[in-house]
């Protein structure tokens, strides 16, 4: 009942767009309903947000406790159930160069549009959280490499992000990046800048297009889609804001339930029933049982 969209033609479609003018807008997706809702709405494409996926998934933190195949599987489901070309967090590739390989691999034959790997030491940590340390340059460089020449589709994007800002300052991350793309990224994504002044010297300083993580509460300044088009940024992805608006409304709705012993004032704020079967997929199913009723 549900077609699963071509994975390369979504990656020309969002390479192709990389080449345009703007800004590209990227809402993190964590799990299903947040996919569906976040593809119908027109993006250029979808970020499969780690923290997000794996708190959704497992419960647990960003923190390295999530292994391959439990992202792949989900990277699967995100691509494959979407129209909307996806990128989705790789973390740090799961291991050494031939982890990195069979990771890229996977994601690929998974549907992704392209994937997020990063120069932390295992176990990784949310970007945006305390306590975060990288590996060596050359041994990002060398994974790098490694997913650039394991990729069958020259359309699949890698996107290399370097975490050295925390630790180590803002002209390590530039050097990272820059040996980054060297290697071969199609993308540079400079995680946590904590100044508009350091975003806006991370934008101008690459010829490839960069990446801006905007995290509600983390170490970036939030600006608006002009001020990041100014700087010269290409993509803003934003993987909290969805999950953080769904934990306080389904906080509100447990806590009104529990006081009050009903849904009575609340249920102007609820979505619509109906809306969300058919956003699931549901037409298709009663469209099946009237094809297929029996007399």
């Amino acid at each position: 009942m549900h077609t699963i969209p071509d994975p390369t033609a979504k990656r020309k479609r969002l390479r192709q767009r990389l080449g345009e003018p703007g800004l590209i807008v990227a809402p993190g997706v964590f799990e299903m309903i947040s996919a569906r809702m976040a593809d119908r709405l027109g993006f250029d494409t979808l970020y499969m947000t780690g923290y997000g996926t794996v708190a959704s998934y497992l419960g647990l933190p960003d923190a390295g406790l999530a292994s391959y195949t439990d992202m792949v599987n989900r990277a699967a489901a995100f691509a494959q159930g979407t129209e909307t070309p996806l990128i989705a967090d790789g973390d740090t590739g799961y291991g050494g160069l031939l982890n990195v390989a069979h990771t890229v691999r996977g994601y690929e034959a998974a549907g992704v549009t392209g994937i997020q790997l990063e120069d932390q030491e295992y176990p990784k940590k949310c970007g945006h959280t305390p306590g975060r340390r990288v590996i060596p340059l050359e041994e990002m460089v060398r994974k790098i490499k490694v997913a650039v020449e394991s990729r069958t589709d020259p359309d699949f994007l890698i996107v290399a992000r370097t975490d050295a800002r925390t630790p180590h300052g803002l002209d390590e991350a530039l050097r990272r990046a820059q040996a980054y793309s060297d290697a071969g990224a199609d993308i540079l994504f400079v995680e946590s800048p904590e100044s508009t002044d350091e975003m806006a010297r991370i934008a101008a300083t690459f010829a490839k297009p960069t990446l801006i993580n905007i995290v509600e509460g983390g170490r970036t300044p939030v600006l608006s889609k002009t001020e990041l088009e100014q700087m010269g940024f290409k993509m803003a992805i934003y993987p909290t804001a969805a999950f953080l608006a769904m934990g306080q409304a389904v906080e509100n709705v447990y806590q009104t339930l529990r006081s009050d012993g009903d849904t009575t004032a609340i249920r102007d704020r609820l979505y619509n029933f109906e809306a969300f079967s058919r956003l699931m997929g549901f037409e298709a199913v009663w469209e099946f049982d009237r094809n297929h009723a029996q007399d």
